[in-house]
């Protein structure tokens, strides 16, 4: 299962250090190669030169505005739309929503990120859950 979902790379934009262990823990958990980032100018130009399967992107990562790293993800690799998972505040304001709605976004509340990170990655990148073991009763 991990040698199959290897070859699958995630960009990680994420300000925080602390942050940025975490989410690379929870993507290479997954099998899947995590690129980290620390902001969208950064994330940015690494989308020029590096073919992604998804993009994990911390909405307060960057300088610039979310609506700009989010558009120009997809105009220079324009296959990870509706591949763009965003982690939001515990509330949306109405950029956020409006942001999301038109770009296709997934979203993930920060809160829910050790939770929920995992099953919207399987299913963002098609990737199989793990079996667990059959109980048998002797």
């Amino acid at each position: 299962m991990k040698a199959a979902s290897k070859s699958r790379k995630v960009l990680l934009v994420e300000s925080e250090p602390v942050a940025r262990e975490v989410l690379q823990v929870l993507v290479e958990n997954l099998g899947c190669h995590g690129e980290v980032v620390t902001d969208g100018r950064r994330a940015l130009a690494t989308v020029r030169s590096e073919d992604f399967d998804a993009v994990l992107l911390d909405l307060r990562s960057s300088a610039i505005p979310p609506e700009d790293v989010v558009s120009g993800i997809h105009h220079i690799q324009p296959s990870l739309l509706g591949r763009v998972l965003v982690i939001t505040g515990e509330v949306d304001d109405q950029a956020t929503l409006e942001l999301v709605e038109r770009y296709f976004l997934l979203q993930i509340r920060r809160s829910r990120v050790k939770f929920d990170l995992a099953g919207r990655l399987r299913a963002l990148l098609r990737i199989a859950p793990l079996r667990s073991p059959r109980l048998t009763i002797d």
